[in-house]
């Protein structure tokens, strides 16, 4: 698949280097344009919908989460290429789908660059089709910790689960249960399981979507109506479930 792309990069020389490293590194990859501001990103991007935009954090007059937030419907991915390192969190925040440090390592941005043709590769195989769950494994039961002993509970039934920092929400069709393990200990149980990790707070029944949407980091829709983020760094996880 040829990914379109454009760079956002207020630097020219920094802009040269990257425009050359994509061409001679990176098959495959058709540059739509490049923009040395965030005015000029966001109607290059707006022009053009791209399938990733490389993106600087710190340029004149705002930053790369400035331009994000004026493209609130994206379907692009992004790929943060910056020099300051205190910026990871933010742009994980902003469902970045990689993070490269200057000087560009070359290793780095194949794999960046490829991590994203597979993302896009797996949406666009997955539109229009009939979906296959890869594991359809739900039967079993799982026991929650409580105060006064355990709760017995069909795996089947969780639609999802969401971390409050040691505990854990388990979502089922009419009620929440707390208890009192954090989000990896149910991931790590339920493994075996169709659950997914598709967020740092949500693991998700993968029986139960019935909508996956692009956005941003994407979105997930659920048989009862609840929609969560999906985090860019989790799409391939998500995404390899279903065939």
């Amino acid at each position: 698949m040829e990914l379109q792309a454009i760079i956002v990069e207020d630097e020219a020389n920094s802009r040269e280097i990257l425009r050359n490293y994509l061409n001679k590194y990176c098959k495959g990859v058709k540059l739509l344009g490049e923009a040395a501001n965030i005015e000029e990103g966001v109607a290059l991007i707006q022009s053009h919908d791209p399938d990733v935009v490389f993106l600087d954090v710190e340029m004149p007059f705002g930053n790369a989460f400035d331009l994000l937030d004026k493209v609130p419907d994206r379907t692009f991915e992004t790929i943060f290429v910056t020099a300051y390192n205190q910026y990871a969190m933010d742009a994980l925040n902003h469902h970045a789908a990689y993070y490269l440090m200057k000087p560009i390592n070359i290793d780095e941005m194949v794999k960046a660059v490829e991590y994203v043709r597979a993302i896009k590769e797996k949406e666009n195989a997955l539109e229009g089709q009939v979906l296959k769950i890869t594991s359809m494994k739900t039967e079993g039961k799982i026991t929650l910790p409580q105060q006064d002993g355990f709760q017995v509970l069909e795996v089947g039934d969780i639609f999802f689960c969401k971390a409050d920092d040691n505990y854990t929400e388990i979502y089922l069709e009419h009620k929440k249960i707390l208890v009192s393990k954090t989000l990896k200990y149910f991931e790590d149980a339920l493994k075996d399981h169709a659950f997914a990790r598709i967020h740092k707070s949500y693991l998700v029944n993968v029986v139960e979507v019935i909508k996956y949407k692009k956005g941003k980091g994407g979105s997930v829709i659920l048989s009862n109506g609840k929609e969560l983020s999906v985090s860019a760094s989790k799409k391939a996880e998500l995404l390899s479930y279903f065939q």
